[in-house]
């Protein structure tokens, strides 16, 4: 800890390392809480603290700044608890474990914390800094964000004067963020009738497995193969086909995860089952083929299994599969304010067949709030034609990019005077609290910066030095020119 303290800038790194020192994981945040509102406390400074945990620490303008609006900053105070399973820590009670390995700060065998404990650290170090010029600050510490944006979903809308936003929590120094997306869950229940299984069928386990996957935000622009979409099109090919039929489907996991593997129960009459072997070693080779440049690693399985003694009602399995084939998946519409990024996107995350009930989860993602609706009622509409219930839940709003914002201008050119080059302009697919906080207060106007940070939610989680004196001069010089 006193190795990092030592770092440029000072206090910046002397209050990351007072973070490390606390225990933060996500949901249990009350003694990193506590840390913020001492602080303020200690330096004389107004604050808010919201019945969610959020924190609005306030600072007043500095001489000839006091006409000017507030700024916000914002970064959130949890942590993903993540640890190498030989390492012995309780992310309740422990101290993260920095070290220096050359130009990264980086943990011992746990999440460093970087994500998002060096915006916090940024953030506190104006805050108690004296020879710095800026417009009246708040400082919006946020909580639970990793866990699905707690904190953000349950900011109060009388929190916020500011009309500027500085997001703290980028991960790539030298972008400024413009955007991001908004999603909405969908879940999708269908209770069917069963049929038992006759004498006359063969019986076989199918798996594909070997898919890529990955983020459903941030690769789904790469147009990888879903699981599930795949393993279904074989089963409706030899519904039609050869007679099959369903007894247990079981397909993908984590909603913002695509399915890289997806295994199935069915059988065929025995009659059948030479033209469905056959059927099965062209389809593996068909996709083999189809995927080729995408998936290198696509295997597809057939295997003779112990005879199940419950199908699928073979009227609520033709409704089941037609629901699953039309259900729209991956990139639904690409963005026209910045090329090359995907505006609109859907997941077939998870799909279950079994005990009478078939669940269908989705995320669907977009940077519009409209387009998100859209999709997510094309989804709607699909499965409640096949009979199904459907909700939707952890619904929030998506930040669309605006190219001729004011912060977005003064930040470019500021970065070119510090650093005599013009930052990249991203947006995210992917969710940002800017999205909900920019619902919240819909006249902000809003960017997302942070130091370069590698491997976030690992234990290989580092952050590079260099880039955040480099961030953090760049946020100190940008308040000074607001």
């Amino acid at each position: 800890m006193k190795m990092i303290r030592d770092l440029e800038p000072q206090k910046l790194w002397s209050r990351f390392a007072d973070i490390c020192a606390i225990p933060h994981p996500s949901k249990q945040e009350a003694a990193i809480c506590d840390y913020v509102i001492a602080f303020a406390k200690s330096h004389g400074l107004d604050y808010t603290q919201d019945a969610t945990g959020n924190i609005v620490v306030r600072k007043a303008a500095t001489a000839g700044y006091e006409t000017h609006p507030a700024v916000i900053l914002q970064a959130h105070l949890d942590m993903v608890p993540q640890k190498n399973s030989d390492k012995a820590f309780d992310f309740a009670t422990d101290a993260i474990e920095t070290y220096i390995d050359g130009d990264w700060v980086k943990a011992h065998g746990t999440t460093l914390g970087a994500d998002n404990g060096i915006g916090c650290a940024a953030m506190l170090s104006i805050l108690e800094s004296n020879d710095l010029q800026h417009p009246a600050i708040e400082a919006l510490f946020t909580v639970d964000e990793e866990t699905g944006l707690v904190g953000a979903n349950g900011l109060s809308r009388d929190m916020l004067t500011g009309a500027t936003l500085l997001n703290l929590d980028s991960e790539d120094e030298g972008e400024l963020y413009v955007g991001c997306a908004g999603a909405v869950n969908t879940t999708a229940e269908l209770l069917y009738k069963e049929d038992s299984t006759t004498n006359e069928v063969v019986s076989y386990g199918l798996e594909i497995k070997g898919l890529k996957g990955g983020h459903s935000g941030l690769e789904i622009r790469l147009q990888r193969a879903n699981a599930n979409k795949v393993l279904v099109r074989f089963i409706r090919e030899q519904a039609v086909a050869n007679g099959l039929r369903i007894s247990t489907f079981d397909g993908g996991g984590l909603r913002n995860a695509i399915p890289r593997e997806a295994r199935a129960v069915v059988i065929v009459p025995r009659a059948n089952a030479t033209a469905f072997e056959k059927a099965a070693e062209k389809f593996a080779e068909d996709i083999t083929r189809e995927w080729a440049l995408v998936e290198d690693a696509i295997s597809f399985t057939v295997k003779t299994t112990e005879k199940p003694s419950i199908l699928v009602g073979k009227e609520d399995q033709r409704r089941i599969i037609a629901a699953l084939t039309a259900a729209p998946n991956g990139v639904f519409r690409m963005s026209d304010a910045m090329t090359g990024l995907v505006e609109t996107s859907t997941n077939m995350s998870r799909v279950a067949i079994g005990g009478g009930k078939l669940e269908v989860l989705f995320m669907t993602r977009c940077m519009v709030n409209y387009g998100k609706r859209e999709l997510a009622a094309m989804i709607r509409s699909v499965f409640e034609l096949a009979g199904a219930k459907v909700v939707e839940e952890n619904d929030y709003d998506g930040w669309a990019p605006n190219m001729n914002s004011n912060i977005l201008k003064t930040m470019q050119e500021g970065y070119q005077q510090l650093y005599g080059k013009i930052p990249e302009i991203r947006a995210i697919h992917a969710g940002l609290e800017c999205g909900i906080i920019g619902g919240k207060y819909p006249a902000l106007d809003m960017i997302s910066i942070g130091p370069t940070m590698r491997f976030p939610h690992s234990p290989d989680e580092k952050v590079n030095i260099p880039t955040v004196k480099k961030f953090y001069d760049f946020l100190v010089y940008t308040l000074s020119k607001l």
